[in-house]
């Protein structure tokens, strides 16, 4: 008997018990402020109406699934609105002439067709459109009022503060589409991690076959798939980790060294990058040859040295905006990993977003040593390698 119950019941949540409680404080503060906010909002107005119930289940929605296409706010806002236009269109245009559940089948329907074309499907939209032909007098007798005052102020401070809550919470919204597989080098080659593996023809081809709307977004669903094999990868070939093959006495420098005195330890070692380090040997920056080529408007190659000894000469002066110190010229908040982090999560950062060095820093935030791409290439061979030997 429990196995048939069991059979009829969704899959347990991934989401942890942190995640549970984070939503449903955001749904209670999401609601809380909206019925107060759009109350004061619209107490000077005629409306009579304040708050509607489809908005609870917006709320689920925008707190308990940010991430997803259906939570986002053309998606919220215009789902919202357009279902309702389509029902009080409805019911003005066909009220007197049809029964009510024939009417309401028809905003219901005709308000998931809008949300189609205008690609902001939202299910509780539906139930907005369902409101305008069963809410009663009140709501009929307002109708495009109370869709253009109640239903419009109740979804914006909903989205607003959904903004607000999510992303004080650590949850990125909204949510944006990104390629993740755009070639840093503005070439027409796919990056490295998709020349071999399921491509992302191949994931178009399948959601086409699979011919339904998913409640995740094609770059979420991607960007599963890649860490799926990543994670298929360490278990087929064990995990090593970013202690196991970092470099440890590695030369570094702070905000105030001179540019000078950098490029002088970068050529006698022979290194590309120099990580960039606070008192605290925190990691606030990273410089390398490419910043002193930019910095140094070496990009035309005529007088190179000459244009290369001039920006690396101390100016003299106390006040001067021409850059002296390598904390002018570094990129700050670099790509970094722990020393407890897979080799395999390095990967998409060096291969295909174009990083040639991850400065690696211990649980304290410290930096402990970096992992080139020479580093994880040796690492990877001796994998496979080993794996060919046994």
């Amino acid at each position: 008997m429990r196995a048939f119950f069991d059979s009829w019941l969704p899959s347990a949540p991934t989401a942890n018990r942190r995640e549970q409680f984070r939503a449903s404080v955001g749904a209670l503060c999401g609601i809380l402020l909206t019925t107060v906010l759009s109350h004061l909002l619209l107490q000077s107005t005629h409306a009579t109406i304040f708050m509607v119930a489809p908005i609870a289940a917006s709320a689920v929605l925008l707190f308990a699934l940010p991430a997803s296409p259906l939570a986002q706010p053309w998606s919220v806002i215009g789902g919202n609105v357009v279902s309702g236009l389509v029902g009080v269109a409805c019911v003005r245009w066909f009220g007197a002439s049809l029964p009510p559940p024939l009417l309401a089948g028809l905003a219901c329907g005709g308000a998931i067709a809008a949300m189609f074309v205008l690609r902001c499907l939202h299910p509780p939209g539906g139930a907005v459109a369902l409101t305008t032909v069963i809410g009663g007098p009140a709501v009929q007798v307002a109708g495009f009022e109370f869709v253009l005052m109640t239903v419009l102020a109740d979804s914006v401070l909903l989205v607003l503060t959904a903004i607000t809550y999510n992303n004080l919470t650590g949850r990125v919204y909204p949510h944006a589409q990104q390629n993740a597989h755009t070639n840093p080098h503005a070439t027409s080659d796919a990056v490295p991690t998709v020349r071999l593996g399921f491509k992302p023809e191949d994931l178009d081809a399948v959601l086409r076959q699979h011919n339904q709307v998913l409640d995740i977004s094609r770059d979420d669903l991607e960007s599963l798939f890649m860490q799926t094999e990543q994670r298929a990868y360490q278990r087929r070939f064990g995990i090593i980790h970013c202690a196991d093959i970092m470099s440890r006495d590695v030369v570094s420098a702070e905000f105030g060294t001179g540019l000078d005195e950098a490029w002088r330890q970068m050529r006698a070692h022979r290194v590309a990058c120099l990580p960039v380090l606070n008192r605290a040997r925190r990691v606030i920056g990273i410089v390398t040859q490419t910043d002193f080529l930019e910095h140094g408007g070496l990009d035309d190659y005529s007088g190179i040295r000459r244009r290369l000894r001039r920006f690396l000469r101390k100016s003299g002066v106390s006040h001067t905006e021409k850059a002296e110190v390598v904390g002018q010229i570094m990129r700050q908040h670099p790509a970094s990993a722990r020393v407890d982090t897979a080799i395999v999560d390095l990967v998409p950062l060096m291969a295909d977003a174009g990083f040639h060095h991850i400065p690696i820093v211990d649980h304290e935030q410290r930096f402990v040593g970096i992992v080139t791409q020479s580093d994880l290439l040796a690492a990877l061979y001796e994998s496979r390698f080993a794996e060919a030997a046994a």
